[in-house]
C-alpha cells in the first residue's frame, strides 16, 4: 500500500502511524434494557473496533441499570472516539475509561480479574500433578471422578492464560472463560 492509499473497513487506520495501540479498559453504565448490547456491540462492529473481553451484569437492580465492562486496543484517538461514540448511544449512562482512571491515581492499571472453568481428563501420575499444580495456582476443584477434574480459577486473565498453558500436557479437555470484571482501586464509585 502506498502512502497515499487509505485502508477501509476499520478505524484503526485513523489515527497516526505513530501512534502506538494500547490495551484499555472501559466500563459502560447502561439502562437494563432489551437491545442495549446490540447497540453497544454493533458500535465496535460496524467501525472495525476489536472486543478483546466483555462482561455484562445487572449492577443496580431498583435503578434498572447495568454494567458493560469491555476490553480493547487502540490507539489514544482510536480510544477517544470509542469512548465519545459510546456516549451518544441513548441508554448508555456513563462511560468510564479505568485504565486512564487508574493511570490518574498513580496506579499502572485498574483491578482486573477473571474467572474460569478448566476440565481437564487424566490418569495416574498426570492425575496427580494436575492436581499439585492446581493447588499450586489456587485453583479449586468443582467436579471430580476417576477419569477427571474441573478446577474454577480466579485471577489476572495472565495467570488464568498461564494455567491453561500448564495444564494443556496433562490432558486439558475444554476451558469456559468470563471476560474480565474490573474496577478502580480507592473509595470512589463509577
Amino acid at each position: 500500500m502506498n502512502a497515499h492509499q487509505q485502508p477501509t473497513g476499520s478505524a484503526y487506520f485513523i489515527a497516526p502511524e505513530t501512534a502506538k495501540a494500547e490495551s484499555h479498559t472501559l466500563s459502560v453504565l447502561v439502562s437494563n434494557e432489551p437491545g442495549v448490547l446490540a447497540r453497544v456491540i454493533g458500535l465496535f462492529s460496524g467501525r472495525g473496533y476489536n472486543i478483546e473481553s466483555l462482561t455484562v451484569s445487572e449492577t443496580e437492580h431498583e435503578a434498572h441499570l447495568s454494567r458493560i465492562t469491555i476490553v480493547t486496543n487502540g490507539t489514544p484517538s482510536v480510544l477517544e472516539q470509542i469512548k465519545a461514540q459510546l456516549e451518544r448511544i441513548v441508554p448508555v449512562h456513563r462511560v468510564l475509561d479505568l485504565t486512564v482512571r487508574a493511570r490518574e491515581l498513580g496506579q499502572e492499571r485498574p483491578i482486573e480479574r477473571e474467572v474460569a472453568l478448566v476440565k481437564v481428563v487424566g490418569h495416574g501420575e498426570r492425575r496427580a500433578e494436575t492436581l499439585r499444580l492446581a493447588e499450586a495456582f489456587q485453583a479449586k476443584v468443582v467436579d471430580a471422578t476417576v477419569e477427571h477434574f474441573i478446577f474454577e480459577i480466579t485471577g489476572k486473565s495472565s495467570k488464568i492464560d498461564q494455567f491453561v498453558a500448564i495444564m494443556k500436557p496433562l490432558g486439558l479437555m475444554e476451558v469456559c472463560r468470563t471476560g474480565i470484571a474490573a474496577m478502580n482501586r480507592g473509595p470512589q464509585g463509577m
